[in-house]
């Protein structure tokens, strides 16, 4: 061989050992391409009150950006009526009746399996921001954030406003700010950390706002100065939530991180009824839909929702496939390539085969159950200020009984035969509704959500046949339900 041909076999070598080395390199860095994911919630905010959902008042300049770039979803549901489950129902896939999160101010139980637990399995650090309200936040409590699989928290044990004070990693701190840029503010320390120690990331921001009482800043009150004093601190709320999610958004850009961010957005509940009969502002709070929060009409359980991602969603999407807060655990699973060992029975379906724009239609029905249970009051700035005065830097977690101790109890046994409460089914275009009349007797009707989206049409008597088999379906997913109640997940 002479000498040319020498040379080329010896860069043809080298060529290949760069191409293998190269190959080796990219197998190994491939978990930092895992994308980062946001979830967001704001507290009682109804469907139509963003601007992309046609709200005339409101601005929500920075949500409709998201909405016009990302997947809207014209049918993403709360779990629940009210916060706590519907929260629940976010951390774990499954209805909050499942593990007896009935009503606001309820728990979680220690054996459930939340999203953040379930991440660590993929190598992702976790961070729980903003209202929490599944227990106590003092440290040694079993549910919570910490002992939820957070590593990283600043939770407030309900809604607050502004300058509030917060639990972080069990100490009580005090954060200065708008409601929602300090819970967007704190979120972005652990983000800034996470992107130092190159490590993907789960951060859920929970928002206190736009609940009641309503106390918006100066600034936000004065985009709405044509509006009662009322309806400047709610107005307010909702676009300083929107502001911070638009910072949040930007802070994503200048660190590099937005690409590969899966940043989702939505609401716990519908809105707040109004206070009076004729409340004009409120008229679009719900969009046209029946109902308000605490109810099963759509206005009480239907929310607005969208994903930004711009790495896997190139071009804006709007999707009328039913989704919901079940939905975020099981989809942020199949993202993250979370394993679980022992996953209790999921109500949740994934949603990456939606994002991917394989998914035209829902694989099963969802359900909704709203058990006859008393709320829990949880009044935050109490709770963090009684903490307060008993911490010290050597004992975080006061004398005294251990908040929530009983979470994990199994010791109430429910049946089978007694399924009180409303409760609902939604099957695609069409929704069962089951009411409690004030006689205590069922009530059962059937809508077209397609045709007839305020409720009006009842539809039992013109279509016996699917009614049946709807009432049939709910009735066999509540039996389901219960057995979860009474244990048989943990069993399993």
């Amino acid at each position: 061989m002479n000498f040319h041909g020498r040379v080329f076999i010896v860069i043809l070598f080298c060529c290949f050992c760069i191409s293998s080395a190269t190959h080796s390199v990219g197998a190994v860095q491939k978990p930092a391409s895992r994308p980062n994911i946001i979830l967001c919630m704001t507290d009682d905010q109804g469907w139509g009150e963003t601007s992309f959902n046609g709200h005339s008042i409101l601005k929500t300049p920075h949500l409709d950006d998201m909405a016009a770039s990302g997947l809207r979803f014209d049918r993403f549901y709360a779990a629940a009526p009210v916060c706590s489950p519907t929260r629940g129902s976010f951390l774990t896939g499954r209805h909050p009746n499942r593990f007896a999160c009935f009503s606001w101010g309820h728990t979680l139980r220690p054996q459930e399996v939340t999203v953040a637990e379930a991440v660590k399995s993929a190598g992702y650090t976790t961070g729980h921001f903003g209202k929490w309200h599944l227990g106590s936040v003092q440290a040694n409590s079993p549910v919570s954030p910490g002992n939820s699989g957070f590593d990283e928290w600043v939770s407030s044990p309900n809604f607050y406003e502004n300058d509030p004070y917060m639990s972080h990693n069990g100490t009580v701190i005090q954060l200065k700010g708008e409601s929602s840029r300090v819970t967007v503010d704190a979120a972005l320390e652990f983000i800034k950390q996470s992107k130092m120690k190159e490590k993907p990331f789960l951060a859920v921001i929970w928002f206190g706002n736009p609940h009641t009482p309503h106390e918006a800043t100066s600034e936000l009150k004065d985009l709405y100065q044509n509006q009662s004093a009322d309806f400047q601190n709610y107005f307010g709320e909702i676009t300083g939530v929107d502001r911070a999610m638009g910072h949040l958004r930007r802070q994503l850009r200048d660190l590099g991180l937005a690409e590969n961010t899966l940043l989702w957005f939505t609401s716990d509940n519908g809105p707040r009824p109004p206070r009076f009969k004729k409340e004009d502002s409120r008229s679009q709070a719900t969009g046209g839909l029946a109902g308000w929060k605490g109810n099963l009409w759509e206005g009480g359980i239907r929310v607005p929702s969208i994903i930004e991602w711009p790495a896997q969603i190139q071009k804006p999407e709007v999707t009328n496939v039913p989704c919901g807060t079940i939905d975020i655990y099981p989809t942020v699973l199949a993202v993250t390539g979370a394993k679980v060992s022992h996953q209790p029975h999921l109500d949740g379906v994934s949603l990456l085969p939606l994002i991917e724009g394989q998914m035209t239609s829902r694989s099963k029905p969802m359900g909704f159950w709203t058990y006859p249970a008393k709320g829990h009051p949880k009044r935050s700035t109490e709770i963090l200020l009684n903490l307060k005065q008993q911490q010290t830097p050597e004992k975080p977690n006061p004398e005294g009984p251990v908040p929530d101790a009983e979470a994990a109890s199994l010791k109430t046994k429910y049946s089978k035969d007694d399924l009180p409460g409303a409760a609902a089914w939604i099957d695609g275009d069409y929704k069962l509704l089951k009411m409690i009349s004030k006689k205590n007797q069922s009530q059962y009707t059937l809508y077209n959500l397609a045709q007839d989206h305020s409720e009006k049409k009842d539809l039992s008597k013109v279509d016996p046949k699917r009614f049946r088999k709807m009432k049939a379906g709910l009735l066999d997913w509540q039996h389901s339900v219960v057995d979860s109640l009474n244990g048989k997940d943990y069993s399993d």
